[in-house]
C-alpha cells in the first residue's frame, strides 16, 4: 500500500470526523505531506484538547469499513454538491470538466485521489497538532486552522515515529537556543533577525575562523563588500527580474534607487573587473561571510533555518572552461572535509538541472546549459560521489550540486552548494587575457560549504542535542568550589586553564555541590571540576564529565587530555 496514499485518505476521514463533531466547518484542502497529512478548517475554534475528540470520531469511522467511492461530476453538479462550502467552490473556479469527487459514508469530498479502498485499511494513525495556515499559502488570505496528522501501516512504525519527534522536540533549536542563551529574535526588531547572544557568538567565531584558515589553505581571497547597491546592478544580473519577490523594496538616496542586497555575487564581480586579469592569474577564488537579506513569508520563517538576514559563507571562482572540472572537484573536496570536520558523516548529494520543457525560466542556450551540466556530472563521477538528479531545481542562471546533511535524527539539512554561471560572465562581459593575447570569457563558480551561518548552527544545535564537541562548546569546563576557602585557588586554577585558550567559568555561588552540578548539566558543559579542601591539597581534580562519567585526574593529564580532544576537533 502506498503511504502517500494512505496518509491523503485518513485526512479524509479527518475531515469527515470533524464534520461530524462541528457541523458548521467549512473545508479548505488536506494533502498528504512528506511525514503524514494535514487538512485546513474554517469556522471553527480548535483546540489541542480536541484533538482527542476527533481521534476518537476518526477511530468510529475506521471501524465501519466504509468504503472509498470515486464519482465523476459536471462542474454544474460539484457546484451544487459543494454549495455551502466557499473555499471549494473557489477551487472548482479553477477547474475544467469533468471534477472527481471521493465520498465514504455520508462524507463527500473534491478531491483527484487515489484513495485506498476503504476506511478499515487505517491500521495506525495519530493526530500531532493544530497550526495556523493561509488559505492557499497566501498572506493576503484568511488564517485557517490546520490539523496536522501522520499515518503508518503498522503501529510499530507509529511508535518508531513519535519515539523520533519527540527526541526532535528535545533537541529543538528554538527551545535549546534560549535555554543555552545561543541566539534571540525580537519582534520589535522584525521577524527572521537574528540576534547573537555570546555564548552563541563564541560557537561562531570559531566555526568562522576556522572557516577562513581553511580557504586560506585552498587559495582563497578574503573580501568585504558592501550592503546596498544600486538598482541597475541587480537589473544588469536578472534577480530583479527572476528574483525579485525574494528581494526587499528599493530605497531612495540622492534620487537614485539602492537595494539590500540578497546575494554577494555582484559585488565580487566588481571586484574582479576593476582591471583585465591574465589566464596566469586564474583561477581567482574570493570568499566572503557576507550578510544577505531576502524576504520569506512569515509563515515559513522558523528560527534559524529559516530567517530574512542571514550570513551567507559565500565564494566565487573566476576560471577557464578547462579549470571548470578541476575547480568543481576541488570545491566537493573542500565541502565534504567541512562537514565531517563538524560530525556530519551521513550525506546525500542532489544534481539540480534546468527543465528542457520550461527553457523560459532559465538565462542561456542549450549548448551552455549541457556544458555546465556535464561538468557538474562528470565531477560527481569522477570522486565516485552517489546522486540524484533532480530536473527543473536549478537556478535560473545555472546548474548546480547540492549537498544535504542527515543528522541523528535521519532528517536531510541544505548544506554545501556549487553552481555553474555562464550567464554572469556574458551580462556583465567578465573576461580575461588568453594566451593569445585575446580576450576570452571566463566561468564562474558559486558555493557555499557551510550554507548560510545562522541555518549551519541551527542544525549543530539539533544535530547535537545543544552538547557541542569540546572544540566548539561556548564554555568548556565549570569550576564549581565546594566553599568560599577554595575560591581562591578555583581563580588561579581558572587563570591557569585561560593561558591554554580554554573557555572556563567559575561558580563559587552560595549553593550546594549538586545544584551546581544540576545547573551545570542543564547548560550541557563538557566538564565539570569540583574543587574542594582535598583537591586543593592534593593538586588532583575530582572531574565530571556531562554524561555522568566522574573520575579524578591529575591536573596536567586533564590539560593535555583536553587540548588535544581540542586541536583533534572530535565530534
Amino acid at each position: 500500500m502506498d503511504i502517500s496514499t494512505l496518509r491523503h485518505s485518513a485526512s479524509h476521514v479527518l475531515a469527515q470526523a470533524v464534520k461530524m463533531l462541528f457541523p458548521k466547518v467549512k473545508f479548505g484542502i488536506g494533502p498528504a505531506i512528506d511525514d503524514g497529512f494535514y487538512y485546513d478548517f474554517d469556522n471553527i475554534k480548535l483546540t489541542p484538547e480536541d484533538l482527542k475528540k476527533i481521534e476518537e470520531k476518526m477511530n468510529e469511522i475506521i471501524k465501519k469499513d466504509l468504503p472509498f467511492k470515486k464519482q465523476v461530476v459536471i462542474k454544474q453538479k460539484a457546484k451544487k454538491l459543494f454549495k455551502d462550502q466557499p473555499y471549494k467552490l473557489e477551487l472548482l473556479k479553477e477547474m475544467k470538466d469533468p471534477i472527481t469527487t471521493y465520498q465514504q459514508g455520508d462524507f463527500i469530498d473534491l478531491c483527484a485521489g487515489p484513495h485506498i479502498s476503504s476506511t478499515g485499511l487505517i491500521k495506525a494513525f495519530k493526530l500531532l497538532s493544530i497550526a495556523g495556515a493561509y488559505w492557499k499559502g497566501s498572506e493576503k488570505n484568511k488564517m485557517l486552522q490546520r490539523i496536522y496528522g501522520t499515518a503508518f501501516s503498522t503501529q510499530k512504525e507509529l511508535d518508531d515515529f513519535l519515539k523520533l519527534k519527540e527526541e526532535a522536540e528535545k533537541r529543538d533549536h528554538l527551545k535549546l537556543g534560549k535555554e543555552l542563551e545561543i541566539f534571540s529574535i525580537h519582534q520589535d526588531v522584525g521577524a527572521g533577525l537574528v540576534h547573537w547572544h555570546p555564548n552563541g557568538a563564541i560557537i561562531r567565531n570559531i566555526i568562522e575562523d576556522f572557516w577562513k584558515q581553511e580557504h586560506r589553505k585552498k587559495g582563497y581571497l578574503y573580501v568585504y563588500t558592501p550592503h546596498i547597491g544600486n538598482i541597475g546592478l541587480w537589473k544588469k544580473s536578472g534577480h530583479w527580474t527572476f528574483y525579485r519577490e525574494s528581494m526587499y523594496s528599493p530605497m531612495k538616496i540622492d534620487k537614485t534607487e539602492y537595494l539590500i542586497k540578497p546575494m554577494n555575487c555582484p559585488f565580487h564581480i566588481q571586484i574582479y573587473q576593476t582591471r583585465l586579469r591574465s589566464y596566469k592569474e586564474l583561477p581567482i577564488r574570493y570568499c566572503e561571510l557576507g550578510t544577505v537579506y531576502r524576504y520569506e513569508r512569515a509563515g515559513t520563517l522558523h528560527g534559524l533555518t529559516r530567517v530574512r538576514g542571514f550570513t551567507q559563507d559565500d565564494s566565487h571562482i573566476f576560471c577557464t572552461p578547462y579549470q571548470l572540472q578541476s575547480e568543481i572537484e576541488n570545491v566537493l573536496d573542500l565541502a565534504l572535509y567541512m562537514m565531517s570536520t563538524f560530525g556530519f558523516k551521513d550525506i546525500k548529494i542532489y544534481l539540480s538541472i534546468r527543465d528542457p520543457k520550461k527553457k523560459d525560466k532559465f538565462l542561456g542556450d542549450d549548448k551552455s546549459w549541457k556544458n555546465a551540466e556535464d561538468s557538474l556530472e562528470k565531477a560527481l563521477q569522477k570522486k565516485k560521489l552517489k546522486y540524484e538528479v533532480q530536473e527543473g531545481e536549478a537556478v535560473f542562471y545555472g546548474p548546480k550540486i547540492d549537498i544535504k546533511v542527515v543528522d541523528s535524527l535521519k532528517r536531510e539539512w541544505q548544506g554545501p552548494t556549487i553552481q555553474v554561471d555562464f550567464n554572469f560572465p556574458e551580462k556583465f562581459d567578465i573576461t580575461y587575457e588568453g594566451e593569445d593575447s585575446k580576450k576570452h570569457r571566463v566561468i564562474m563558480i558559486h558555493r557555499t560549504v557551510l550554507g548560510s551561518m545562522e541555518r549551519f548552527i541551527g542544525c549543530l544545535i539539533e544535530n547535537y542535542g545543544g552538547k557541542f564537541p569540546i572544540w566548539l562548546s561556548p564554555i568548556q569546563i565549570i569550576l564549581m568550589t565546594v566553599t568560599n576557602r577554595n575560591i581562591d585557588f578555583a581563580k588561579n586554577l581558572k587563570q591557569e586553564f585561560e593561558k591554554h585558550n580554554l573557555r572556563v567559568q567559575l561558580d563559587n555561588r552560595a549553593e550546594t555541590i549538586s545544584k551546581k552540578v544540576r545547573d551545570a548539566q542543564l547548560s550541557k558543559v563538557p566538564y565539570m571540576i569540583t574543587i574542594g579542601d582535598k583537591e586543593q591539597q592534593t593538586n588532583k581534580l575530582a572531574i565530571r564529565t556531562r554524561d555522568g562519567k566522574v573520575e579524578v585526574k591529575d591536573k596536567d593529564d586533564f590539560l593535555r587530555h583536553i587540548i588535544q580532544e581540542i586541536e583533534n576537533r572530535k565530534c
